[in-house]
């Protein structure tokens, strides 16, 4: 007798994804079949993926943008090629030898391939690259269009619960350099108040997320999924990003916090954000804002330094020039500079409760 496959619904359990756990313990994100579907086609119709596409899987497949070039490649009929690189420098190599058009990556990685020298890959090939997982400064979106100036640069944001929320389109770049973007097709996004209601233009709310792309909650966790995963302001299923952003009056996204990575200091919310952007702009781009106990600020602000180019300036001059770009109760109170490579998680972003509990250990006695 032949074999009959099994008939599945679209909407049962495909695959696991789990959480980077930057902020706390990874969780387990079902994702459905008719999620990835519309994850893939979605992708693919906002980067115009095509059948003579070759995309290089530099991300690792167990991360959800990693294992979107798999599956936005085959919505089109388009190559992918695998690389299991140790060093930057494979990543620019590998996009000459395969004549890749397509690369998306997370900031670390760029930060490290701009470390690279110039003639190690020249990356003619490349029709855009795009960044995800976190914010790139904008010193290194400049150098990266510099580097590959034939490659549109992409701006992408999402979540692991709901895979991609936004874009911002090459076109705009130039325009709106900080910006996420707009929603990509098959998501609806809001920006909301604690009470549900929407928030005016430019006014910093928590992004909500609709659509296809929203996944079935957390993996044994109902406690946590029913926090995430509620109704939105129509009544239909919804994610709620914790991310705090803003909307303009044409529609497009700005980051503004992410709730559980806030320092609170001197009575203040400060986004690590805002302090690592004011650094790159000074010429550090490696690097991780944190908060540590102190019992008059109630957190104190460390700015954890990598590896720096050698222009980058000395502590006491990125101290002198953040005193210059940040209000007062944004300033860190010291600067730790390791020089080695920040740790990074699983899904090569950086690991932030790493570097935390680092911090706490060498600041225990301040």
């Amino acid at each position: 007798g032949g074999f009959e496959p099994e008939q599945r619904s679209a909407d049962e359990l495909a695959i696991l994804f789990y959480t980077s756990g930057s902020t706390g313990a990874p969780k387990g994100v079902m994702v459905t079949h008719t999620n990835l579907l519309a994850g893939a086609t979605s992708v693919a119709s906002y980067l115009q993926n095509r059948a003579d596409d070759r995309l290089l899987a530099a991300l690792p497949l167990s991360f959800d943008a990693g294992f979107s070039q798999l599956s936005t490649a085959f919505a089109v009929g388009a190559s992918v090629v695998l690389l299991d690189h140790l060093f930057a420098s494979d990543v620019a190599r590998a996009i000459d030898e395969h004549a890749i058009t397509g690369l998306t990556a997370v900031p670390p990685l760029y930060l490290q391939l701009l470390a690279t020298s110039s003639n190690t890959g020249k990356g003619d090939s490349l029709r855009y690259f795009a960044n995800t997982g976190g914010h790139l400064p904008r010193s290194a979106w400049q150098a990266l269009r510099a580097r590959w100036p034939k490659a549109q640069p992409i701006a992408m944001y999402g979540l692991t619960e709901a895979f991609r929320a936004s874009w911002l389109p090459p076109f705009e770049f130039d325009q709106r350099p900080d910006s996420m973007g707009i929603a990509i097709p098959g998501a609806r996004l809001h920006v909301l108040r604690a009470d549900g209601s929407r928030c005016a233009p430019d006014e910093p709310g928590e992004l909500v997320q609709q659509g296809s792309l929203v996944t079935r909650g957390y993996w044994n966790d109902p406690a946590r999924s029913a926090e995430r995963f509620r109704a939105g302001p129509d009544g239909e299923p919804a994610v709620w990003s914790g991310d705090t952003v803003r909307q303009d009056a044409d529609g497009y996204l700005y980051f503004v916090a992410r709730r559980d990575e806030q320092i609170k200091t001197s009575g203040y919310r400060v986004s690590p954000t805002e302090v690592e952007s004011a650094a790159a702009a000074l010429g550090v781009p490696e690097c991780v804002a944190v908060g540590v106990p102190d019992p008059l600020l109630g957190e104190a602000i460390v700015l954890v330094v990598g590896q720096t180019p050698a222009a980058a300036p000395d502590v006491e001059t990125l101290l002198h020039g953040l005193r210059g770009a940040l209000a007062s109760w944004q300033v860190p109170r010291s600067i730790d500079h390791l020089g080695t490579p920040l740790p990074r998680n699983a899904n090569g972003k950086f690991d932030r409760m790493l570097i935390r509990s680092e911090a706490l250990r060498r600041h225990r006695h301040d």
